[in-house]
């Protein structure tokens, strides 16, 4: 009988061993994998977030300071989720290829999902939903509709949706992604129009005259498109709890604040 129970209290010893080390292990489990969301960030302790800072009202610099709706989302999806936010201003022509070789765990940046980009890249919840509107000098009659650029110079960021759309229609495109400078190429009759996303032409108003611009909202052609955080496939946690932040944050009324704050209204929904 005593040998009965010192083989039961070894047993027990040894399990209480195990869990013991389990909870050293800091979320491991037992073939020594890290389960914890954490382990999949580029830099310990953040959330390393890549995005442009040059596109209003999404991310840009006043007097210096990077601000902007996203930068604002990314910090509070940080908070959410228990982690400092880092943000990495890249250009966009080389801002997906940072995503792919780690540079930062996410890319906040007005962009949607394609299905190029799924299939190496995955997406958390969407946050916003953008419409395409095709903008011009407004003294310009021909531009009315996509099937209208077919031949006429557009200027779009290379590599972005809206350089796909331009090219589809028949458009010519000038490559130049800076939004202050394409508007500039169109009032210097350099090209004919741009297209671009309607909170981004309406931000750019709010402290920008645009009484010689006119755009055309493209909505009945071109389904909104909806705006999402970009993540590697190989941060699956991390990707969840990305979607659970930005659940909470619409909400709480979050999204909704920060969309008012920056756009002037609510795109936070598709319709």
């Amino acid at each position: 009988m005593m040998k009965f129970k010192k083989q039961v209290l070894g047993t027990v010893v040894i399990l209480a061993g195990v869990l013991l080390a389990g909870c050293a292990n800091g979320g491991k489990n037992a073939t020594g994998k890290d389960t914890n969301y954490k382990s999949e960030l580029v830099k310990r302790g953040s959330l390393t977030i890549g995005l442009e800072g040059t596109f209003a009202p999404y991310s840009y610099r006043d007097n210096g300071k990077l601000t902007g709706f996203e930068v604002e989302l990314g910090q509070d999806i940080a908070k959410k989720i228990g982690v400092k936010p880092v943000f990495v201003p890249t250009k966009w022509d080389s801002l997906i290829a940072g995503l792919g070789s780690g540079r930062y765990d996410v890319i906040l940046n007005n962009i949607n999902k394609t299905p190029q980009r799924a299939k190496v890249y995955a997406f958390a919840d969407p946050y916003i939903y953008s419409r395409y509107v095709l903008i011009s000098r407004s003294d310009e009659k021909g531009l009315k509709t996509l099937a209208s650029i077919k031949g006429k110079k557009l200027v779009e960021g290379t590599g972005t949706d809206n350089f796909n759309v331009a090219t589809k229609y028949g458009a010519t495109v000038v490559p130049n992604g800076d939004f202050p400078t394409a508007l500039g190429l169109i009032r210097q009759d350099r090209v004919a129009a741009t297209i671009n996303s309607r909170e981004a032409f309406l931000a750019y108003a709010k402290s920008n005259p645009t009484s010689d611009l006119k755009y055309v909202d493209l909505s009945k052609t071109l389904a909104p498109t909806a705006v999402q955080p970009m993540l590697n496939k190989q941060s699956p946690k991390l990707l969840a709890k990305v979607s659970a932040a930005i659940k909470e944050l619409r909400q709480d009324g979050t999204l909704t604040k920060l969309s008012e704050k920056y756009f002037g209204s609510d795109i936070t929904k598709a319709n």
